[in-house]
């Protein structure tokens, strides 16, 4: 896999709307709060599908935020074969841990084209000790995609593949939902199916059946890359799917 560009455009006030939706959604922070985030000595940078942003075995001087596209963390065995841990979308920063752990265990990789801004680890050390409460945010978002994980590990263990494609289509929706990036049921599913078998540990095959099947259930439509939801009800009851461990704030609607 390629290593990523490094850009030196300058970083806009949009690059961080995401974030600080995603870290303020309570309204909570002060403007100044909030401006000394969007002053942060953001570097972005380009990066093609397969470009990775972190390789398991790295150590780290800077974590990555993501400012458009998708972009997937990963394990890979000895054998080679790959397991997705999780996606990730804009306004999230997938590799915050390694803030505070020297050597990543985890690989970070784009899955479309990208847009992400490198922010150096002393500017965060720096931000969370000026301003604690923004510390406490970031922190929140790492214990987020701890639950993200946990659910993952659930869903590939316990539930069949109707139930786990299920569960992944409600969580996309909802949390591209919670950032503004998606129309209430409908949004952006730009992962090839080796990537969806990766993620829910089934072949390409079983995944294609899958997806045809809840099609043809009348669930959802699926159309040059745009998931549409048909029925959330039963989406959601096939794939078991509960919100809690995404910890939105405010709480999506029953």
């Amino acid at each position: 896999m390629r290593s990523a560009r490094n850009g030196g455009e300058p970083v806009v006030k949009a690059h961080t709307d995401s974030l600080i939706r995603k870290l303020d959604a309570a309204g909570l922070f002060s403007e100044s709060e909030i401006e000394c985030f969007r002053r942060l000595p953001i570097q972005v940078a380009k990066l093609r599908p397969g470009e990775h942003i972190v390789r398991e075995g790295d150590r780290p001087t800077r974590s990555c935020m993501i400012i458009e596209g998708f972009v997937c963390a990963s394990k890979t065995t000895g054998d080679g074969d790959r397991q997705i841990a999780s996606f990730y979308i804009p306004g999230d920063i997938p590799d915050l841990q390694s803030l505070h752990l020297g050597v990543m265990d985890i690989s970070f990789e784009a899955i479309t084209p990208c847009t992400v801004g490198f922010i150096p680890h002393e500017a965060l050390h720096r931000l969370c000790e000026d301003f604690p409460r923004l510390g406490s945010a970031l922190w929140r978002t790492t214990l987020v995609d701890a639950a993200i994980y946990r659910e993952w590990v659930a869903n590939v263990g316990q539930r069949h593949a109707d139930s786990r494609l299920a569960h992944l289509l409600c969580e996309i929706l909802m949390r591209l939902n919670a950032v503004g990036l998606a129309d209430e049921n409908s949004c952006d599913l730009p992962m090839t199916q080796t990537e969806l078998g990766d993620a829910l540990g089934i072949s390409v095959v079983h995944v294609n059946r899958t997806l045809q099947k809840l099609r043809r259930d009348g669930l959802i439509s699926f159309k040059s890359k745009r998931l549409k939801v048909l029925d959330w009800k039963r989406l959601s009851e096939i794939g078991d799917f509960d919100p809690t461990y995404l910890h939105l704030t405010p709480p999506p609607p029953a």
